[in-house]
């Protein structure tokens, strides 16, 4: 399959922000997006580069009524030699056809979209920000698009990838935040869609992130949906502990998003000679850990973000500050380490960065 590239006239494209570190985070949009069809008789088909712009959909559009759909985040950065660089995009390409399988979306041709990915952030290359600690986030998105009314599968998909340039995720930047404990609401439970990258498992925690928010907090740090009991993850991240001198983090059981800054840090920290484990972990273990100093950290992973830290958590009418409140060291030196290796700056003994040549 070819990719038609369609690209936008120099003199209409859209004003690129001097200013990285006012980017915001998915706010603006590049010039161009890529989209693929699916349909039962032609496969993944209509592959092209081309101008960004609204998507044209039945009111009746299943994706719509029955939330059939899965998506991925990513980033492009600009590394210190002028290279474009991607990190771990296969992984993220993987995962989406995880979640296609479990959403019952046919799985994508994951070379093909590699390729079309790469040919796309090469094309708006010009939006990738140059200061450190800015990138071009990537949305790959695949949605249901049958008209119908009415409970199954859809027979026909539309696949597209759009790039927004972004600052920090998080208004405070790597500093370290502050997570509430959900007890009254859950995200997932086992044997639903916690582990696939789907728009549900962030609807359902809209109602708790807003109440955290209300309070002060940053995020919503998720409890098991059975017991109300063991720790799952934060909103938008996975999230880490460190007690004593123990790397520890949830066990991936079905309801908690695989994910690939999570699974960097836990190869990353095996390679550094840790203790690492991924164990059950109960909020009485975190909150006891924090009281008596047997936990020295805590911080959230996630491609957004990269590393976290979290300074504050806060359990029912209970607040326990992490640590003496500020970042600690490990998470530190695990955001410099993953940083230096997306922009290409240390050595990648893992094969996890990818470099493009135009």
């Amino acid at each position: 399959m070819d990719i038609e590239v369609i690209k936008v006239p120099e003199g209409q494209r859209k004003p690129i922000s001097k200013d990285d570190l006012s980017l915001g985070f998915g706010r603006l949009f590049t010039d161009h997006m890529f989209t693929m069809k699916y349909a039962p008789d032609k496969g993944w088909h209509d592959a092209r580069i081309e101008p960004h712009h609204a998507l044209e959909l039945d009111p009746a559009c299943m994706v719509l009524h029955y939330s059939q759909e899965a998506f991925e985040g990513l980033k492009a950065y600009h590394g210190p030699d002028g290279g474009v660089y991607l990190f771990r995009h296969m992984m993220n390409l993987q995962r989406l056809n995880r979640s296609c399988r479990r959403l019952v979306i046919p799985e994508l041709p994951l070379d093909f979209v590699s390729d079309a990915l790469k040919q796309l952030v090469l094309v708006d290359k010009e939006w990738i920000p140059h200061t450190e600690g800015c990138s071009l986030y990537i949305r790959p998105n695949v949605i249901a698009t049958d008209p119908y009314l009415g409970v199954r599968p859809s027979d026909t998909y539309l696949f597209y990838i759009i790039m927004s340039p972004v600052a920090a995720y998080y208004p405070e930047g790597f500093n370290p935040v502050k997570i509430w404990v959900s007890d009254d609401y859950v995200r997932a439970a086992f044997g639903g869609v916690g582990e696939a990258k789907t728009g549900g498992n962030y609807a359902a925690g809209l109602k708790a992130q807003t109440e955290a928010k209300k309070s002060g907090f940053t995020q919503v740090l998720w409890l098991d949906a059975k017991e109300r009991k063991y720790i799952e993850e934060v909103g938008t991240m996975n999230i880490f502990f460190i007690f004593d001198d123990e790397l520890v983090t949830s066990p991936l059981t079905g309801s908690i998003l695989p994910g690939v800054t999570r699974d960097s840090v836990l190869k990353i920290g095996k390679h550094w000679g840790m203790t690492v484990n991924e164990r059950m972990i109960s909020i009485d273990e975190v909150m006891e850990g924090a009281k008596s100093g047997r936990l020295k950290e805590c911080f959230g992973s996630g491609t957004a973000a990269i590393i976290s830290p979290v300074k504050a958590i806060k359990y029912k009418d209970e607040l326990v500050t992490v640590g003496n409140g500020g970042t600690g060291p490990i998470a530190q030196k695990l955001y410099d380490h993953i940083l230096g290796l997306q922009l290409g700056k240390v050595a990648d003994p893992f094969d996890w960065v990818v470099r493009l040549d135009a």
